[in-house]
């Protein structure tokens, strides 16, 4: 019998390939997945704006299939309407759909307390008008944000192509430049970070969150599940 353990419904910002195959190679056996998609392209701070129109339909459709949970990936559109508004719109789609949702904000924001975080240091693919604005988020929601800094120049749609070593490289040095913290947060999952969260997080002595490991982390939880997943950091392997 498939999805014998839960049926869950992603709502992915873009077409990109890669974090889907991730977000299900972690999960448990018996949890099946169903993923719908916004269409996000170009990454700019408009798209992000109109995005959630497009994700609300989205969560509709995948309530009408009877999913037990819908998790909205892309933490720009919401992260840009800042950090009261998280909680608006989840309450707003549940009463509205009669089916429970998950956003990627909400899933990092506690995983980070589940780790018991208290300063972090972000490291994203965005350029720097957007940076402050993410945050701004992890600092309404009661964070030490060291620095929320972009650290690549490659186009939107070549995002999947960055080696995790750069990954490393980058985080490592803003992390030390701006003397350390609780943890390093690499935002987004348009990129492939995952091979890098284990050497830094050994490296740096810091925990490591992005968005896979988070809404996998999450989504357990809300599941009524704990199947640690070791060699993807400390989320995963010990699941807080």
């Amino acid at each position: 019998m498939y999805a014998w353990r839960g049926l869950v419904g992603l709502v992915k910002p873009t077409y990109r390939a890669g974090s889907l195959e991730r977000f299900i190679r972690l999960m448990p056996d018996g949890v099946g997945v169903i993923p719908r998609y916004v269409g996000v392209s170009a990454g700019t701070e408009r798209e992000f704006q109109e995005a959630l129109a497009v994700a609300e339909e989205r969560v509709a459709e995948l309530a009408k299939l009877k999913v037990d949970l819908v998790v909205i990936q892309g933490v720009p559109p919401i992260m840009l309407r800042g950090y009261n508004f998280d909680a608006e719109i989840r309450k707003s789609l549940e009463a509205k759909y009669g089916v429970s949702v998950l956003t990627a904000t909400q899933t990092q924001v506690e995983a980070l307390r589940a780790l018991k975080i208290k300063r972090l240091v972000g490291i994203t693919y965005f350029k720097d008008d957007l940076n402050p604005k993410f945050g701004k988020f992890f600092e309404d929601g009661g964070f030490e944000v060291a620095a929320m800094t972009g650290c690549v120049n490659v186009p939107f749609s070549d995002l999947g192509k960055i080696p995790a070593e750069e990954i490393y490289a980058q985080a490592k040095r803003v992390f030390l430049k701006v003397g350390g913290g609780d943890c390093i947060y690499l935002l987004g999952a348009g990129w492939d970070c995952l091979p890098a969260i284990e050497p830094l997080e050994r490296d740096l002595g810091a925990a490591v969150v992005t968005n896979v490991t988070a809404d996998v982390w999450a989504t357990q939880k809300h599941l009524h599940m704990r199947e640690p997943v070791k060699g993807f950091g400390r989320l995963l392997a010990e699941m807080p």
